[in-house]
């Protein structure tokens, strides 16, 4: 049974903060911009080490842009890491499926069964993550290969390691449950995305996801996503920095309410184990981060481990006593049961000689039944020398005027049917035509 269902949830809460131990890098990629953010995640608090805005990097050499990225890093002492990378908005499909009763080994198989209704692209290859939900559905995002590969080459040219490409939806609810900070629903929250469009992203039962960037003015933009996530209308919106975590330490040039997305994606990118956010990048393209990072993460992971082990143990003992008192029981009421299976194959013997008989004592009935058919339908100048009768079949030897009419006059009876001559031939001394008929006999009704 996994730790986070046998514990209570505001347990399994405080182990989430106690094992978020990490940092991460988290790229923005605007319309003219780069916006890179870099924080660590401790138990106790959230650092924010920096922010650096690369401007115009799409007009510019990508080795120009990555060497002043790799400087940011190396003045943060944070070079090793590998960055989580926030792709536009309009380069990526978001679908949240709702898939109740599927476990969780089996999820990623039943998305795969769903996908190809899940995009527009048609025949065009694509890349598509996921990350879980609550009420049982998950977030997928689907973006095109060709997207993909040309976000991957320009990082590559820039010497930038990339560990995830990523979306503002999976980013923002990754980022909200990073160390058990908040796991509410039922809300809206506002903020500013780079292009200074309104960026909404909300959570209710009805939609467990809704995340969307509209050019309206924040009251209109908040009534609609208040609609889509089926809120009361007098739902009041929070800003989106308010739902994230707060940062203990936070440098002046990081206006989480200018822009939060770049900072939501560097906690998404810090413990992805913790908080999952759905990756469309191939796993044979990932990077990941020095090793030493996640020491002080797998120490605390033995420990639950070792914690997990016991409730385990303590819960294998007590099945392994239930089930000999159990066994104990089922000793004491064992004959009485025997005694119930015999008297049960015994009943079921008579009741199979029973129904034998009957059918036997119905068999001399049914053929009395059909003599007197064969005597009612074949009237002289027709007469028989021999008839076979079995249980299914009819064979039929004698003389008629003119015995081709008698597979007819057999046909029409409620007795017979199929019938068919196996020889009709002139008598010798002229006297009509001699026959042998078969016919298939019906169940009398």
């Amino acid at each position: 049974m996994p730790l986070a269902l046998a514990l209570p949830q505001s347990v399994h809460n405080d182990l989430r903060k106690l094992l978020a131990f990490g940092a991460g890098v988290g790229i923005a990629i605007d319309a003219q911009s780069l916006e890179v953010v870099a924080a660590r995640v401790r138990p106790s608090k959230i650092t924010v080490l920096g922010r650096l805005s690369i401007a115009h990097f799409a007009d510019r050499p990508a080795a120009e842009w990555g060497a002043e990225y790799a400087r940011f890093l190396k003045s943060l002492g944070v070079g090793h890491l590998a960055a989580t990378v926030l792709l536009p908005r309009r380069e990526v499909i978001v679908r949240h499926l709702a898939l109740p009763g599927v476990s969780g080994k089996d999820l990623e198989g039943a998305i795969r069964f769903q996908l190809d209704n899940l995009h527009p692209y048609g025949e065009e290859e694509i890349e598509w993550g996921w990350s879980p939900l609550a009420f049982g559905a998950v977030l997928i995002g689907v973006v095109r290969r060709e997207v993909v590969d040309r976000y991957h080459r320009l990082f590559t040219e820039a010497g930038i390691a990339v560990a995830s490409f990523t979306f503002s939806a999976a980013a923002v609810h990754a980022a909200i449950r990073l160390n058990g900070h908040g796991q509410a629903s039922n809300f809206v929250a506002l903020g500013r995305s780079g292009s200074g469009a309104v960026e909404v992203y909300g959570e209710s039962q009805a939609r467990p996801v809704f995340s969307a960037e509209f050019a309206l003015p924040p009251a209109r933009a908040a009534s609609l996503a208040l609609a889509e996530l089926r809120l009361p209308p007098e739902t009041a919106p929070v800003a989106l920095e308010e739902i994230l975590p707060k940062p203990a330490v936070n440098p002046v040039e990081n206006d989480v309410s200018r822009n939060a997305l770049p900072y939501a994606t560097a906690l998404a990118g810090a413990c992805p184990r913790l908080a999952p956010s759905a990756n469309v990048l191939p796993a044979d393209r990932r990077r990941a981060n020095s090793r030493a990072a996640l020491i002080p993460t797998l120490i605390l992971a033995g420990v639950a481990l070792l914690a997990a082990a016991a409730v385990l143990v303590w819960q294998s003992y007590a099945q392994r006593r239930y089930l000999a008192e159990l066994n104990a029981e089922i000793a004491k009421i064992e004959p009485q049961a025997r005694r119930a299976e015999a008297l049960d194959r015994e009943i079921a013997k008579a009741r199979a000689r029973a129904a034998l008989l009957d059918r036997f004592r119905s068999q001399t009935k049914d053929d009395l039944d059909a003599l007197n058919e064969l005597t009612r339908i074949i009237a002289p100048p027709t007469w028989t020398n021999a008839i076979d009768l079995s249980r299914d079949m009819v064979r039929i030897t004698g003389n008629a005027p003119q015995a081709s009419p008698l597979v007819k006059i057999l046909d029409s009876s409620p007795l017979f049917g199929n019938s068919a001559p196996e020889f009709i031939v002139r008598a010798p001394n002229g006297s009509g035509e001699n026959f042998q008929i078969h016919s298939v006999r019906k169940a009398a009704k």
